[in-house]
């Protein structure tokens, strides 16, 4: 029988090397490693590295368009072209109907914004113009449905290295002046290592629902589609995380492991950060907890690397988001 799934969560621990996924900007010639102070369970501070959550949000975007087009999921121009603004005003207003255009309320915004557009649905977006004459049109807010913490650097298993990056020039080619490209620009770039803290949730039976109106924009079948699109785009951020410097520090994935919980009610799924050593069994007492308030509500599965994510991943794409009555 299908389930119907409310909430995803994954709590792991990520083993990434020779990395530079994320940077803090420069330094005359140097790259600098995004670097955060955190605190850990016996509330000791540690400077580590990190990954901000801004970063897998858009490496997990970038699938999604590609799946989106792929699948024929409905999409804006903008975030067909990986426009960071998503949808235009103009675009917007060609969704909605003649009869509402003379008084929009921020709920008419949302539903064209949903029928509209998978990223906008899914990643949440401000729109900031005004969408016909009605005033409580702008500053329309649309909360993301797919959510990425920083991925942290756990203290004691991370670290960095910096290489000087030089380009050769070959003084043999007889290609001289100054278009000729052979300026130098030397630099220093870090290489980053460790195991890292990785947590993010979905709340699918948000997928397609209209916050404002309380009712749901699209019909079962395009939220179906958007709900895999999602899960396997996920997946695909794992597999190939296209973040910063990846055409010469693609990341060595060695290894990931935690869990994955997801819910079948409205109760969310439980995510406690490895930042925690005993992540796991926190985890794992949360679930029981939660199941004994709400009969067979949570589900709790670890997985060892990502050969058994993709499994968990896999099987979880063949059920259905919830669906609020």
């Amino acid at each position: 029988m299908t389930k119907q799934i409310a909430s995803i969560s994954i709590s792991g621990e990520i083993t990434l090397n020779m990395h530079s996924l994320n940077n803090e900007g420069g330094e005359g010639n140097q790259i600098m490693t995004r670097q955060l102070t955190i605190v850990d369970k016996d509330g000791q501070e540690h400077t580590v590295n990190g990954i901000s959550g801004d970063m897998f949000k858009h490496i997990h975007a970038g699938h999604l368009v590609n799946h989106c087009i792929d699948n024929g999921i409905e999409l804006s121009q903008y975030s067909r072209a990986l426009n960071p603004n998503r949808i235009s005003s103009a675009e917007l207003l060609s969704y909605i109907t003649e009869s509402k255009k003379k008084n929009e309320k921020a709920g008419v915004v949302i539903d064209a914004l949903i029928n509209s557009c998978t990223v906008c649905d899914t990643h949440g977006i401000l729109i900031t113009d005004k969408i016909g004459d009605n005033k409580d049109s702008s500053n329309t807010p649309r909360k993301s449905v797919i959510e990425f913490g920083w991925t942290i650097g756990i203290p004691g298993k991370n670290n960095s290295e910096t290489y000087l990056h030089t380009k050769v020039v070959h003084s043999s080619t007889g290609v001289k002046g100054e278009s000729s490209n052979e300026g130098q620009n030397i630099f220093h770039r870090p290489a980053n290592h460790g195991a890292y803290a990785f947590v993010c949730n979905i709340d699918t039976y948000r997928i397609g629902f209209n916050d404002i109106d309380r009712i749901y924009s699209i019909d079962d079948d395009k939220r179906q589609a958007r709900y895999k699109a999602i899960l396997q785009s996920l997946l695909s951020s794992f597999l190939n995380p296209r973040g910063a410097m990846t055409s010469s520090q693609k990341p060595h994935i060695t290894d990931f492991r935690g869990v994955v919980t997801y819910s079948e009610k409205l109760i969310p799924a439980p995510t406690v950060s490895s930042i925690n050593p005993e992540y796991v069994q926190e985890i794992g007492m949360i679930t029981s907890n939660l199941n004994e308030i709400e009969n067979g509500a949570i589900t709790a599965i670890e997985f060892n690397g990502l050969g058994e994510l993709s499994g968990i991943i896999k099987d979880l794409i063949a059920e259905q988001p919830y669906k609020l009555s």
